[in-house]
């Protein structure tokens, strides 16, 4: 007899090649999973995301959990999902439609390049909280739906910072977008701003490269620099490079995703996930 399996993918995504940019999980279910299913498979990958997709009418389901929670909106693993999909031959016009807990988000594949595009956020300015400003340089900070963005001095302030900081968990945001302009010169293909993504509060210290809060550094760097195309470095270790398009209400975040390893998930395991979704 055999066993039954759900296929599953690891890609890097917002990578300058294999072993660089943000690696996400990809399972590829035939309908919806349990949610506990799906949490403790998160968990066993340890990635910072694991992303869920299931076949629903003309669109798929999407959903994304890191090894210890479900979030509402993740980009690199959205663009993992797609590399995935356009990779198993489920995408025969090179996009697609993922019905998710953020909405309706497209993403469209063109080679090794996907972008995907993902709700606006208008940064709203708020006070430093004390506990970062006493640390950092901080020039000024806002928030979005779900992350702070806090602006500091330059880049090298935002390299300097240590991920396992303490007061990064105090404060209270899904996440925090550490970042700093460069001075880059429109066209040079110099990255406009720089960042790095701590999220310690949703278990993910540090995130390789974040599409997710493009949605309110987008609107932010473009409003600062009066410009709707945007580059952005994301300085963790891996590093990551991302184009970012502000578009009104949207925001379209591109880069490279290559797949580097593919299976099965078997076993109990896979049980768990094909069981009746309750």
């Amino acid at each position: 007899m055999t066993a039954t399996v759900v296929p599953f993918v690891w890609v890097d995504a917002f990578c300058v090649g294999p072993f660089s940019g943000n690696p996400a999980g990809v399972c590829l279910l035939p309908r919806p999973a349990p949610a506990p299913a799906m949490q403790a498979l998160a968990s066993e990958i340890g990635l910072s995301e694991t992303a869920f997709v299931w076949p629903k009418a003309e669109r798929f389901g999407l959903r994304w959990f890191t090894p210890a929670a479900e979030v509402d909106l993740c980009g690199h693993a959205t663009m993992a999902a797609a590399r995935a999909l356009a990779d198993a031959g489920r995408l025969p016009g090179g996009s697609v439609s993922f019905d998710t807990k953020s909405g309706t988000l497209v993403a469209s594949v063109d080679g090794d390049e996907v972008e995907i595009d993902l709700p606006a956020e208008t940064p709203r300015p708020v006070a430093p909280p004390r506990e970062l400003s006493s640390s950092w340089p901080v020039v000024r900070a806002a928030a979005g739906r779900f992350d702070l963005v806090v602006e500091v001095a330059d880049a090298d302030v935002v390299r300097a910072v240590d991920a396992a900081a303490p007061q990064l968990a105090s404060v209270p945001y899904r996440g925090i977008a550490l970042t700093a302009g460069t001075g880059a010169h429109p066209g040079s293909g110099a990255p406009d701003y720089v960042l790095r993504f701590f999220a310690p509060r949703v278990g993910v210290p540090e995130d390789p490269v974040t599409g997710s809060v493009q949605c309110v550094l987008g609107p932010y760097w473009g409003g600062a620099l009066g410009r709707t195309q945007l580059r952005a470095a994301q300085l963790s270790s891996r590093g990551g490079i991302l184009a970012v398009s502000v578009r009104g209400e949207r925001v379209g975040v591109a880069g490279r995703a290559v797949t580097v390893l593919s299976g099965v998930i078997t076993g109990e395991a896979a049980g768990r996930l094909l069981a009746a979704d309750s």
